[in-house]
């Protein structure tokens, strides 16, 4: 049996080739794809939601990858209709999200990691969303330093383009290169598999599995389609001229620059320098020089052109009409919109484009270094919509919700969003704006500590007033210091510290290539060892999930059962046990542990209890 990265090599260099793929359902049968897909799953957050059944990752064992490998075999495998739930968008509607069953995950994710492998290579180099060493900065970051020169920003949203997929020309577009009908029906059942929402099940005729591992992938997929439209025909159609011609303006000032500096007027020179450098080299309205550039995250696409409105406008035509005809999707009227460069600011991923002008700052050459080229900036409303979190009635406030929490608790959580807006926004130009959400987090932060301890907002700030050392200096901070004895290091947490300096490069880079690491992690080779690690029982054993490990600060309890302690010292969501101790963990019974008998030293088997009470009673019921 080969190795899921000998797999997963192969098909991607038969993908680099643009060979068809056969014998791609055969790979489902490889064990070692499904340990690597659960290493991947096990640390996320949903591993532990369930779906329209109570199954979850806690109990995982390697008698289910074995199921499920036989119920493919068979071509038994049914999908669960997954369960729904809605999220709340940014415009007031929700979003709605399906929650797969924890073996149709596992399933979906060696699905996912198969066809990335292959489609990967063959993925425009214009896309940027749910791909390996990708992602928005990459996107921002290659729209900044390409893209100078525009005058026309093409914004273009899919209306509901998870929902309105359409199953049959998915599948039809799969075919093209995926010679494997088992594989196809697969996706074809999933796809049809439906969704419970209020114990009601309904079916889906159109769309993806929206919340499920092989979604994005799957979508990815359908709208390279559009891609290649952009790339084949709208690039090749709208893009003339290697360069502009030269300003007439410019080159008459030019000649009369030469013509002083021959006749000895330095002085004369000098000016019409200066006035050459406030105008473009270039000219700006040459009817020869034509630039269409092209961007896309999942369903968020932005074009940039330099012409005139009305090829821009008849791009957009033009794209409206590919993706109706060709995908059956369909523009969204509000968000598509057409944003003059000079005056007015796009917006894509987050963060207002604009072409700068009308700044005559000049390089050390001498030249115009801002005009016409990219600005990436902070939305003023971004800034207010994160303000307003900390704010009541226009001044900063407390948050009741953490009142309950430690000190160090309530740093790190302040600290952990502060430092999540920051650093997406570290490419802006403006990015010092959020000086002022620093403000109010801090003053929120001082109010809710004052608030717990009952203290005065003067005396907090002096205790809990530090610097902490950064690349640009020292910068001052609010500190929380944990001691844990002399054993352990103390707990450090900070707020602030962070520079609000812009980084000129992305944080992702995409010119990493797609690597399939062969080592296993910690938790495969416990799972494999197939021995319990409460009682050392072989065989048979399953993994036990915690969703968090706050979750083993189990108040109102003087002694701890063994298994947490366990668990805690590893600093591990996981422990492997037999089956027994699995089931006497969930029902808060006794549970087994290997010891050494004082006496002949060797190892016998004794219970360890959950509560006091239950060791009383059973300590009782010995002695009589």
């Amino acid at each position: 049996m080969r190795t899921a990265t000998t797999v997963l090599s192969i098909i991607h260099e038969r993908g680099k080739r643009g060979l068809p793929l056969k014998d791609l359902y055969r790979q489902l049968y490889n064990p070692d794809l499904y340990l690597r897909a659960y290493a991947h799953l096990y640390h996320h957050d949903g591993a532990m939601t369930p779906g329209a059944t109570e199954e979850t990752a806690d109990g995982m064992t390697l008698a289910k990858i074995d199921r499920i490998i036989t119920l493919l075999r068979q071509e038994r495998y049914h999908w669960t209709p997954v369960r729904r739930t809605y999220v709340p968008k940014k415009n007031g509607k929700q979003r709605p999200l399906g929650l797969p069953t924890w073996s149709d995950k596992l399933l979906q994710e060696v699905m996912r990691s198969l066809l990335e492998a292959y489609y990967e290579p063959q993925f425009s180099d214009h896309s940027y969303g749910f791909r390996p060493n990708r992602g928005c900065h990459t996107a921002l970051n290659t729209i900044k330093h390409t893209w100078n020169g525009t005058r026309w920003f093409i914004e273009g949203d899919i209306t509901r383009c998870f929902d309105e997929i359409d199953p049959q020309l998915l599948l039809a577009i799969l075919r093209e290169r995926l010679h494997d009908n088992r594989f196809l029906r697969l996706i074809q059942h999933l796809l049809q598999a439906g969704y419970v929402e209020h114990w009601t099940y309904h079916v889906t005729p159109s769309g993806t599995p929206q919340g499920s591992g092989v979604s994005p992938i799957l979508t990815n997929i359908y709208l390279d389609k559009l891609d290649q439209f952009v790339e084949q025909t709208l690039l090749p159609s709208y893009n003339r001229g290697e360069t502009r011609q030269t300003n007439p303006a410019y080159r008459i000032i030019h000649k009369r620059m030469h013509r002083c500096k021959q006749a000895g007027q330095p002085t004369e020179a000098r000016e019409l320098r200066k006035a050459l450098q406030r105008l473009p080299q270039g000219d700006p309205h040459d009817p020869h020089y034509r630039r269409l550039r092209y961007a896309r995250y999942a369903d968020d696409i932005l074009l940039g052109f330099a012409g005139p409105k009305t090829e821009a406008e008849a791009i957009t035509r033009q794209l409206g009409e590919f993706l109706h005809s060709a995908l059956k999707l369909e523009l969204s009227a509000e968000k598509t919109l057409i944003t003059h460069a000079n005056t007015e600011k796009a917006r894509f991923l987050g963060y207002d484009i604009v072409t700068q002008q009308g700044n005559d700052q000049h390089d050390w050459q001498g030249k115009r270094c801002i005009n016409g080229r990219i600005g990436l900036r902070v939305p003023a409303a971004v800034i207010d919509a994160h303000c307003a979190q900390y704010m009541r009635h226009g001044k900063p406030t407390h948050r009741p919700a953490l009142l309950f929490e430690h000190d160090y608790t309530i740093v790190e959580r302040y600290q952990a969003e502060y430092r999540g807006v920051v650093q997406y926004y570290l490419l802006a130009s403006n990015v010092s704006h959020l000086s002022r959400l620093h403000w109010l987090m801090q003053q929120s932060l001082i109010r809710t500590l004052a608030n717990k301890h009952k203290a005065g907002r003067r005396a907090m700030l002096n205790t809990y007033r530090s610097t902490v050392h950064t690349p640009h200096g020292t910068m001052k901070c609010l500190k929380v210091t944990v001691d844990r004895g002399k054993d352990k290091k103390p707990l450090i947490t900070y707020f602030g510290g962070i520079p609000l300096r812009r980084q000129k490069h992305a944080i992702l880079h995409d010119s990493l290539p797609l690597r399939f690491d062969g080592s296993r992690n910690e938790l495969i080779k416990r799972l494999l060892a197939d021995a319990c690690e409460l009682c050392g029982a072989q065989g048979h054993c399953e993994v036990h999930h915690m969703r968090k490990l706050a979750d083993l600060k189990v108040k109102g309890r003087k002694e701890k059962p063994q298994w947490v302690h366990r668990m805690a010292a590893r600093q591990r969501k996981t422990l492997i046990v037999c089956r027994d101790c699995h089931h006497a963990i969930h029902a808060g019974r006794p549970t087994r542990q290997l010891v050494q008998e004082q006496v002949t030293g060797e190892p016998r088997e004794t219970e360890t209890l959950m509560r006091g009470s239950e060791r009383g009673r059973q300590k009782s019921t010995s002695t009589s």
